[in-house]
C-alpha cells in the first residue's frame, strides 16, 4: 500500500521527484528529505526501507524540514512503476558508462536510485541502459559517492539546466 503525504508550496506539481529504490542508511534518508524540501522535490520510497520512518536519526538528518517533504511511499518497485507508467526517469549507478551531464533533464522528471550498498538491480539498468548514467569519480580508489551527495549533484544540475532555460 502506498502512503504518501503531499503539500501545498504553491505549486501544481513538484519541480522534480527523487526516489530511493530500497534505501538504507536514515542519515542519508534524512538528508535527502531535507534536499527535496529545499527544491520542490517529491520524494518517493521505494520499500523495503532498511529503516523506520520514525527512526531518530532519520529525523535528526531531515532535522524540521519533514513537515515540508512532499513523500510518497511504494510497497515496492512494480507498483510504484504501474502507477507512474507515463513518467520520463533517468536511472543512476556507479555501473553506468554515460555521464550525468548527457542526461535530457525537464521538469517533472524522476531520477531513481538504488540502496547505498548494493544500487539498482541489475535487470532494471539493463533494461533501461538508454536512461542510466553515472556521475563520473577521478580517483580509483573510490567506487561510489554517498548517495545523499549523488542525489544532491544530479538534482543541481537538473534544477542549473531549467535555470539557464528560464
Amino acid at each position: 500500500m502506498a502512503t504518501a503525504r503531499t503539500l501545498s508550496s504553491g505549486r501544481d506539481e513538484p519541480t522534480l521527484h527523487v526516489v530511493l529504490v530500497a534505501p538504507e542508511i536514515p542519515p542519508n534518508t534524512g538528508s535527502i528529505a531535507r534536499l527535496c524540501a529545499a527544491t520542490y522535490t517529491r520524494l518517493h520510497l521505494i520499500r523495503p526501507l532498511g529503516f523506520s520512518l520514525d527512526d531518530r536519526y532519520l529525523k535528526r538528518a531531515g532535522l524540521d524540514y519533514w513537515p515540508h517533504v512532499d513523500l510518497h511511499v511504494h510497497d515496492n518497485w512494480r507498483r510504484f512503476r504501474d502507477r507512474h507508467r507515463n513518467a520520463r526517469m533517468h536511472f543512476f549507478s556507479a555501473r553506468a558508462t554515460r555521464s550525468y551531464l548527457a542526461a535530457p533533464f525537464a521538469r517533472g522528471d524522476y531520477l531513481v536510485f538504488g540502496s547505498e550498498t548494493t544500487g539498482l538491480p541489475a535487470a532494471l539498468l539493463t533494461a533501461r541502459r538508454d536512461q542510466t548514467y553515472v556521475i563520473p569519480i577521478a580517483s580509483p580508489h573510490v567506487r561510489s559517492l554517498n548517495l545523499s551527495n549523488a542525489v544532491s549533484i544530479a538534482v543541481y544540475e537538473a534544477l542549473r539546466r531549467f535555470a539557464c532555460h528560464e
